[in-house]
């Protein structure tokens, strides 16, 4: 059988007396879009961030790629993720922000870069700094940056965050492309409406608790 891309195993994330999630078990299997449903506050982020690697659950396994995060490695290997808002440089261009992730990692080219953002519909030529983007500019070029070295799974909190209804309609369209392309994607929103779509699955999660959300398949 094939090795899921995520799975949690009772996880449980506190903070002093604060639970942020209970006894959590989740599997990704791979080639799937699965979303997780919550409002802010019910521990949706606190679980996309122990899943990323930059804080560690209080107990239980989480294995991104067959490998445990925490233990044999420190964050998930081959993935692109959004944490909450993307965070760039504001007096460079967008394209000027990818290049400068891409040289820290090495793991593309300004043809990629360029590319990616056209995917997201952004234009590389474009020389306004990102200080200038509005927030759904932004969204499109943290999404640009999360798929720019053709990662195999995708971790993204509040992918559609400013973007207008057509916005998320193309960004739909382009997670889409990247499942026929054997990509796993993992959403976190706290909008029904934007992440029903194209979903195999939607998981609810309410004060830390995660259930499969009733009605979907």
């Amino acid at each position: 059988m094939e090795t899921p891309a995520i799975e949690l195993r009772n996880i449980t994330k506190t903070f002093g007396s604060i639970v942020a999630n209970k006894d959590v078990s989740m599997t990704v299997n791979r080639g799937e879009i699965l979303s997780v449903l919550g409002e802010n506050g019910s521990g949706k982020t606190t679980l996309m961030r122990c899943i990323c690697g930059f804080t560690h659950p209080t107990s239980g396994k989480i294995i991104v790629n067959g490998d445990e995060i925490g233990k044999k490695v420190d964050f998930p290997k081959r993935t692109g993720i959004i944490i909450e808002t993307p965070g760039f440089l504001p007096h460079y261009s967008g394209l000027r922000n990818l290049l400068l992730l891409a040289g820290v990692s090495h793991g593309a080219t300004k043809e990629r870069a360029a590319q990616v953002m056209r995917q997201v519909k952004l234009d590389p030529d474009e020389k306004k700094p990102v200080a200038q983007y509005s927030l759904g500019m932004r969204q499109r070029l943290g999404i640009a940056q999360a798929i720019m070295e053709d990662p195999e799974i995708l971790i993204l909190d509040e992918p559609f965050n400013g973007l207008d209804q057509s916005g998320i309609e193309e960004i739909h369209q382009l997670f889409e492309e990247l499942r026929k392309k054997g990509k796993t994607i993992l959403l976190a929103s706290h909008s029904a409406a934007d992440i029903s779509r194209a979903c195999d699955c939607v998981f609810e999660i309410e004060d830390g608790i995660l259930q499969e959300k009733s009605g979907e398949s």
